[in-house]
């Protein structure tokens, strides 16, 4: 007996999947979530197989899940492109971009503005977050492409762009503290790569520090290191004129570099690959100095 999948139902799979939870696709979706819970239902039976498995109060794809969503989007995609063909109004297709807040005000920009030049019709959304969440985003297929950084030497799969040093910075009127003196840190929050190669560094000369500030926004750490309140670690890009590099004051240890990957999701349609191809694109063209001055 031949499976034909529910193409409402597989859209309604794909959009769960993509924003992390059932219960915001079925508001996006304008479905109850008990219907929501059939249709999944519907596709297990069609499928022949478990499609999800609850992991705390939501749902995860198994194996079998994660394949049959690569496919739905594809089957989605030339359902949509032979409705137009034919005249029909469909929804306008969607491209996913991530890349972290150190380049939501160039990068971001210049690769949405490209990429709508080309493609005026496909909705653009953009995730600028956390690091460590991009790569797992990209992994689940709820991101087309991505840039993201990784340790140096890392082996993860993606395209490596470039190595970019990593800087102490303050503000410009950062006074040396004392030898003695506990190094207050302005720190991202727990899995930051940054957060954890600064402390690694600081242990590893055994060099005494205490968390100032944590926050999960960008913003918020410059608005700390213009305050005075202690040291962060950051890329050379993007970084406000008043913040400068104190590498070297107190015998501050050194960073290693890390890599910038470009990340894809697999996905075969051509508007990933049209994204990735533009976010490469701008990206090689607004990184890989730091602006001028930024050694202190």
């Amino acid at each position: 007996m031949s499976t034909g999948f529910d193409i409402e139902a597989l859209r309604t799979m794909v959009s769960g999947v993509e924003q992390g939870s059932f219960a915001r696709a079925a508001i996006e979706l304008g479905r109850s979530q008990s219907a929501v819970s059939m249709q999944l239902k519907k596709l297990e039976q069609q499928a022949g197989a478990r499609l999800f498995v609850r992991k705390g109060r939501g749902l995860v794809p198994t194996e079998a899940g994660e394949a049959l969503v690569q496919y739905a989007r594809r089957i989605i995609a030339l359902n949509d492109e032979a409705a137009r063909a034919m005249g029909a109004v469909v929804a306008p297709e969607t491209v996913r971009l991530g890349l972290p807040q150190d380049f939501y005000d160039d990068i971001m920009p210049a690769t949405v503005e490209r990429f709508s030049s080309l493609h005026p019709e496909v909705n653009i959304a953009v995730h600028a977050g956390n690091n460590h969440t991009i790569h797992e985003d990209v992994t689940a297929g709820r991101l087309d492409g991505a840039i993201a950084f990784f340790p140096k030497n890392s082996g993860v799969t993606g395209e490596l762009l470039c190595e970019l040093p990593l800087y102490w910075l303050a503000h410009a009127d950062y006074t040396q503290p004392d030898e003695d003196t506990v190094v207050p840190l302005v720190l991202f929050n727990h899995r930051c790569l940054f957060r954890q190669t600064a402390l690694a560094a600081l242990d590893g000369s055994g060099i005494r520090w205490r968390a100032a500030l944590t926050t999960p926004s960008l913003p918020a750490v410059w608005a700390a290191l213009r305050s005075h309140f202690g040291v962060g670690v950051r890329i050379g890009h993007s970084v406000p004129s008043d913040v400068v590099s104190v590498d070297g004051r107190a015998g501050l240890p050194p960073l290693p570099p890390v890599e910038l990957r470009l990340l894809g999701s697999g996905s075969a349609r051509p508007l990933a690959r049209d994204l990735l191809a533009v976010l490469k694109d701008q990206a090689m063209k607004l990184i890989g100095h730091p602006r001028q001055g930024i050694q202190g």
